[in-house]
Order: structure tokens, then C-alpha cells, then sequence
């Protein structure tokens, strides 16, 4: 083979977009910062350094690497960036479900601030698989993200606590930070932020609420058992009853899916088995929309025959025939709140659980009876 030959099959492995061929596999593949440095003619430090801003180059040899970058389609690997400390990794959100219109909303807060800080954020969806969740949590570590943060209810049993305890101990190692948004706290000692709502208060504002109309027969379609959300609502409920010296009623207690499907069957069940309550309140403004649906379809009248309270103040509660009156949760500013605490933990500031307020809207789904 000629020295001409030898020089024109070299040249033929590079392409002219900058990617080296794979030979017989025909693949192409990405350049690399050794392929900048020689285009450039400079050496692989100073390549690194120009790219980094970090050290001091002349503007003729910046000029010359950033040619090369461009020329070759250079793309930075972030995730070294990220070991050595140069670029900030990301906020995980770790969801059950992103189309709940609650959950959604913590989203859209960890998004936002997120962005505020220059942050990425990931959101990731578990659809309740515990073994799903601790894959993603897994690797959220090993992409060095700078917090996870696990939003949803739970049964806060001894199963559960182990989990977590994993998950504190193995993202602090790693130098990221677990936070609880909406979740139980963990024992002292371990590193974890908690950002919580006042569940249990915001629930006896709302059964207080219905107590003070004069209403003495309150149905109270809650969560699922032993979930850590729905106890705090049912204990906030049943607080509410013995503060207006009421009876708690046992067949008045209904646990379930905090679905529009389960507030409508449920209601409906109640109707059938002659329960005879005046108020219903709803664990969540979802369950209170099947709880309207099915009082309209018995030809009861909100709030003339029954009146009806909710949870969360989700954006469509408003809208509702009649307007719902529910117990407002700040959601997006749960999940605002759960990134500065996050980041505060790097700058060594702010708190390590807070707990944020409730709040009653009135609207006209509830009426005095007389």
C-alpha cells in the first residue's frame, strides 16, 4: 500500500461532521475531547480548562478550541461534569401518579423553583410498585442528583421506615438529600428534609365547618386504611365531632379510593341503606365530584338537601354546580418549599421538617339546616 492510500483510508474514518466511523459496523461515533484538542492543536488540559471557564486562556486559543467544538459537534459529558463537581445536578421527583390534579401541582412547584435555581428537575412516576420506586431512587443516586424528593401517602409501618432509612443514609453517601413531601417523618437522626400540610387540622375545619351549620349526621368518605393521609383527615374528622360534643358513628365512617367512582358508590350505598345523614364530608374534591354526582341522581338538591365539603381546592372545585367548599392544600408551594430546603441543606440554612397550613374555602355547597 502506498503512502498515498495509507493517507486517504485514514481520512476516510473521519467523516466530515466530526464523527469517526466505526469501520466495517458503519456506526458512527461521538468525537471526543481528544479529537477537539487535535484539531485545535492544543493539548487536552487546555481544552478542559477553556470549557470549564475555570483557568485562564488567551482569546486566540479559545477561539481556536470553540471552532473545533463546533466543527466537530462536541458535545461536554455532563456526567463527568457532575462527578467532578462542575455542574449542579438535578431535583428528582418521585411521584405515584403524575395526572392527579393535586400531585400535579407539587410538580409544577418543584419545577418552578427548580428553574429558579438554574436546576433540572426530573419527574419519575411509580403507579405505586415499591420495587419501581427503589430502582428510581437507586438511580437518581447514581446520577448525582442533588435531591429526591418522594411525594404520595403511605402506611408509615416498620416496612416502610426501613425503606426510607436505606434511602437517607445511601443518597446523603452519595452527597444528594431524600426529602418527604406529604409523608410521615422519619426518627431523628437521619438525614432527610420533611415537607408536610396539616392534614388533620385542615379535616376538623372542614367537619367543624358542617358542625357549626347545625349538621349532626356527617358522612365521611375517607381514604384507604392505614394510609398516613387519610388517618390524619379521619382523626381531624372525629376531633371535630367530639369538640361539638357529637356521638362518633361508626356506619357514618367510610373508607376507600380517593376517586370520583368511589365517591359516587359509596354515596350512593349510603342512600340505599338509609343511613340518613344531612352532610357529607368528601376526603378529597375528586370523591366530593361522585358524591354531587350521585345525590343529583337521587333527586337530592346541594345544598338544600344534603351539603358537601371537600379536600385539596383543586383548580376545578370552584366551577362546580354548586361551588365547593373545601379545605385549601398549598401543593405547589409543597414542592417549592421542598427544593429550597433541599439546596438550604447545601448551603447549611433553614429548617429540616416543616409543616405547611390549611385552609377553609367557603363557597355555596353548604347551607345551616334548621
Amino acid at each position: 500500500m502506498t503512502d498515498q492510500e495509507t493517507g486517504a483510508r485514514a481520512t476516510s474514518r473521519r467523516t466530515g461532521n466530526g464523527k469517526r466511523r466505526g469501520g466495517s459496523t458503519g456506526q458512527d461515533k461521538p468525537s471526543t475531547i481528544r479529537d477537539v484538542a487535535a484539531k485545535a492543536g492544543v493539548s487536552v488540559a487546555t481544552v478542559s480548562r477553556t470549557l470549564a471557564g475555570n483557568y485562564p486562556v488567551s482569546e486566540e486559543t479559545r477561539a481556536r478550541v470553540m471552532t473545533a467544538v463546533e466543527s466537530l459537534h462536541y458535545v461536554v459529558n455532563v456526567h463527568a461534569k457532575a462527578l467532578s463537581g462542575q455542574v449542579a445536578g438535578p431535583i428528582a421527583l418521585v411521584i405515584q401518579d403524575i395526572t392527579g390534579p393535586s400531585l400535579a401541582h407539587v410538580a409544577a412547584g418543584v419545577e418552578k423553583e427548580a428553574a429558579t435555581r438554574g436546576r433540572l428537575s426530573l419527574v419519575c412516576a411509580t403507579h405505586g410498585d415499591t420495587d419501581r420506586e427503589d430502582n428510581l431512587v437507586q438511580l437518581m443516586r447514581e446520577q448525582h442528583a442533588a435531591a429526591v424528593v418522594l411525594v404520595g401517602g403511605v402506611v408509615p409501618d416498620d416496612t416502610y421506615h426501613r425503606r426510607m432509612a436505606q434511602y437517607a443514609t445511601a443518597l446523603d453517601a452519595a452527597g444528594s438529600r431524600l426529602v418527604l413531601c406529604g409523608r410521615p417523618p422519619l426518627p431523628e437522626g437521619l438525614p432527610v428534609t420533611v415537607v408536610d400540610y396539616d392534614n388533620k387540622g385542615g379535616a376538623f375545619q372542614a367537619a367543624d365547618h358542617l358542625l357549626t351549620a347545625g349538621h349532626r349526621r356527617i358522612l365521611f368518605l375517607g381514604g384507604e386504611p392505614l394510609q398516613s393521609s387519610s388517618e390524619d383527615r379521619r382523626a381531624g374528622y372525629r376531633q371535630a365531632l367530639r369538640a361539638h360534643g357529637v356521638p362518633y358513628a361508626e356506619e357514618l365512617d367510610s373508607s376507600g379510593l380517593y376517586t370520583r367512582a368511589s365517591g359516587y358508590q359509596r354515596t350512593r350505598d349510603a342512600l340505599r341503606s338509609g343511613l340518613g345523614f344531612t352532610g357529607v364530608f368528601a376526603g378529597t374534591d375528586m370523591v366530593a365530584v361522585g358524591v354531587l354526582a350521585a345525590l343529583r341522581e337521587a333527586g337530592l338538591d346541594v345544598p338544600g338537601d344534603v351539603s358537601v365539603v371537600g379536600f385539596d381546592d383543586v383548580p376545578f372545585a370552584a366551577d362546580l354546580s354548586p361551588s365547593l367548599t373545601t379545605v385549601r392544600v398549598p401543593y405547589e408551594e409543597l414542592g417549592r418549599t421542598a427544593v429550597r430546603l433541599a439546596l438550604g441543606r447545601e448551603e447549611r440554612v433553614g429548617d429540616d421538617h416543616v409543616v405547611l397550613s390549611t385552609q377553609l374555602v367557603i363557597r355555596q355547597s353548604v347551607r345551616r339546616t334548621t
